[in-house]
This record gives structure tokens, sequence and C-alpha cells, in this order.
């Protein structure tokens, strides 16, 4: 089984930056694509990027690009997320999800729920 574990959130001024890890462990992470979602309270959790296992395509929610960036670092069985230009809005707790490789499609990218394992998450506040 696959057990993943978000660090590096905080607290953060607007305009600062943050960067966000997950470590993964039990499998190997060739196996699957990875996501970043976000839930801020009272609000349903919400896709911010996934990075595909193939061939490394990676995918931005509207509100994130140009700000944040995912990547992954296979041998260490890593993702990561540097979030730049953080603003108030980016508060939230943040998760780092995986999907098996053959259900990633642009129909599952963005849906949470079809995500098969999770990480116990990573709270981001943006404050002055």
């Amino acid at each position: 089984q696959l057990q993943l574990a978000e660090s590096g959130g905080g607290l953060v001024q607007p305009g600062g930056s943050l960067r966000l890890s997950c470590k993964t462990s039990g499998w190997s992470l060739d196996y699957y694509a990875l996501g970043w979602f976000r839930q801020a309270p009272g609000k349903e959790r919400e896709g911010v990027s996934c990075i595909s296992g193939s061939d490394g395509s990676t995918y931005y929610a509207d509100s994130v690009k140009g700000r944040f960036t995912i990547s992954r670092d296979n041998a260490k069985n890593t993702v990561y997320l540097q979030m730049n230009n953080l603003k108030p809005e980016d508060t939230a707790d943040y998760y780092c999800a995986a999907i098996h490789i053959g259900d990633f499609t642009p129909a599952t990218m963005w849906a949470w729920y079809e995500y098969d394992y999770w990480g116990q998450g990573t709270q981001v506040t943006v404050s002055s």
C-alpha cells in the first residue's frame, strides 16, 4: 500500500513562497500519478496541480497557473509543489494524493474521489 506524508506548510505573507513536499513509501512512484488538492474551511476540496506517472506531464488549476510548479523525483519517491506569489485565497489544508497511472485520465485527474491514497495534509496560511 502506498503511503504519503506531506510537509512544508506554514504561515507566509502575501507574495511569499513555500515548497510543499510529499514523501511516498510502500510502492514505486513509477506506477502512480500524483495530485495536490486543497481544502479551505467551509469549501469543497479542489484540485491544484497534478503530474502524470508516465511522461511527467503537469497540469494546473487556472487559479494557480504561473505561480505554482509541481515536480517529482521518482528516485526519492517525492513530489513537490513550489508555490510562489502566494495570495490569501491560497490559504487551505493541502493534501497530496496518488492514483494508479492506468486510472489517470482527463476525466479523473481533478476528481479527488478517484484518488486511492492520501496524505494527512499540511496547513498553508497566507496572511499579513
